[in-house]
């Protein structure tokens, strides 16, 4: 039977996949693993929030349920990024937290994932732990054993000044758009910005429960590359429906990507003697351009499997203080224990305050190398470790690229696909050698 969690929480279209009786079950479980530990002679407690999703309602509705029903407190903290329930669950003393997100999927989606104490993200064995206790029968609280349910009115001013303690240099004199994608961010990320000095234009900040990433956000930098032009903005930030996610755009519009942002923030990190380990963490997908760069600035890289909780996974385990994905999950784990889209457009801008420079300017500390990405579909993906053939052209292709290309074959998690990923100094060159390996790959496990 394929896994219920996937790498970041239980997903699928609200309804139809994640139904209401599904999410009770899961809160259920997760109750009875999570609270565990909990200490003797009081409630267990969790905080639960959400994204501005209309069926965020009904699936609230079951989490609050399942849990009171075992006999947690649930204090409910509304509509908030996924990093402010996180910290939330933290700040509260809370045994554990409850986010209902589908991150940068359409409205129709969503999904529900869980915190452990602290806002730490739940490992692999506590999530299996839950799925399976699933369908095991338990007993119910009765009487005064029940949960109560409260709410904290006061959960996004909590967040708002958690994240301002951070910010190192002061924004004033910058004028920046923020894209808030219909989203989670909408009632924190502008206040944040304006109180941290900056001047913000709002885009993107119209949640009606069904227009979350529509035509917006990090998913659709278009719009606000637009919205940084009309302005005359110094910058934009964009974050995705759960606010996880920071991408950006300098004064002309240009796209700055997570792997340029995690080098920028790298580099001012070790100026101010601030960068554990001297040390950054990224996923194998992450542009050579930035591997390169880093290298040149003295600062070692650390690369993972795809996937922000990897990251953090290893980031824990070195002691490392910055990673990040090139989607723009990027982890400041100084102030917060999963990826942080207001948190890091903060500190974006904070570096532009401090160097007096432009985005732009800043972004230059790494060069971009070509990158083509070609999907392979219909082969057998479990042939790939296997396939002399195939290996046998990647050690070709890798001796014509030298140490300023790069290839990276990757096998679907999911489906009957193979990833072919190709960087060279030139575009031609980086398109020529993917598709020469994509043809490979057919021929090998077609």
């Amino acid at each position: 039977m394929a896994r219920l969690f996937g790498t970041d929480g239980v997903r699928g279209v609200a309804g139809r996949d994640l139904t209401a009786s599904l999410t009770l079950e899961l809160s259920i479980a997760a109750a009875r693993v999570l609270t565990r530990d909990s200490g003797s002679g009081r409630r267990p407690k969790a905080v639960v929030g959400r994204d501005p999703r209309a069926s965020g309602e009904f699936l609230e509705a079951a989490v609050v349920a399942g849990l009171a029903s075992t006999g947690v407190d649930v204090v409910r903290v509304g509509v908030l990024p996924t990093p402010a329930v996180a910290f939330l669950t933290g700040e509260l003393d809370a045994d554990f937290g409850v986010m209902l997100s589908a991150s940068h999927n359409p409205a129709p989606d969503n999904g529900i994932k869980f915190f452990a104490g602290g806002g730490q993200k739940l490992e692999d064995a506590l999530e299996e732990e839950i799925e399976g206790m699933l369908g095991v029968p338990s007993t119910p609280a009765v009487g005064d054993q029940v949960g109560r349910v409260s709410e904290a009115a006061d959960g996004a001013e909590r967040y708002i000044a958690h994240v301002l303690a951070s910010v190192p240099h002061s924004l004033k004199g910058l004028k920046v758009v923020v894209d808030c994608a219909n989203g989670a961010s909408t009632a924190v990320a502008p206040e944040a910005l304006s109180r941290a000095g900056a001047e913000v234009v709002t885009i993107g900040d119209r949640p009606d429960g069904y227009n979350i990433n529509e035509g917006c956000g990090s998913t659709h930098l278009d719009v606000l590359q637009e919205a940084v032009r009309l302005h005359g903005a110094d910058a934009g930030i964009a974050n995705d429906g759960d606010a996880d996610r920071c991408l950006a755009v300098d004064a002309e519009g240009v796209v700055v990507d997570g792997d340029q942002i995690l080098a920028i923030l790298a580099t001012e990190a070790k100026d101010a003697g601030k960068l554990a380990e001297d040390t950054l963490v990224v996923t194998v997908m992450s542009n050579l351009g930035l591997k390169l760069a880093m290298e040149r600035e003295g600062i070692a890289v650390v690369e993972t499997a795809v996937g922000d909780r990897y990251v953090l996974e290893e980031m824990k385990r070195g002691g490392f203080g910055l990673g990040g994905e090139q989607s723009g999950h990027v982890i400041l784990l100084d102030h917060a224990t999963t990826g942080d889209g207001v948190l890091t457009g903060l500190h974006l801008l904070a570096a532009m305050a401090h160097r007096q420079q432009g985005l732009a300017e800043l972004a230059k500390v790494m060069t971009r190398l070509p990158q083509v990405l070609i999907n392979v579909p219909d082969v057998d993906r479990t042939r790939v470790k296997d396939s002399e053939e195939l290996w046998s052209a990647v050690r070709v292709a890798e001796a014509e690229l030298g140490e300023t290309g790069r290839v990276l074959i990757r096998p679907s998690g999911t489906e009957p696909k193979v990833r072919v990923m190709v960087e060279a100094p030139e575009q031609a060159q980086a398109t020529a050698v993917a598709e020469k390996l994509a043809a490979v790959v057919r021929s090998a496990l077609g």
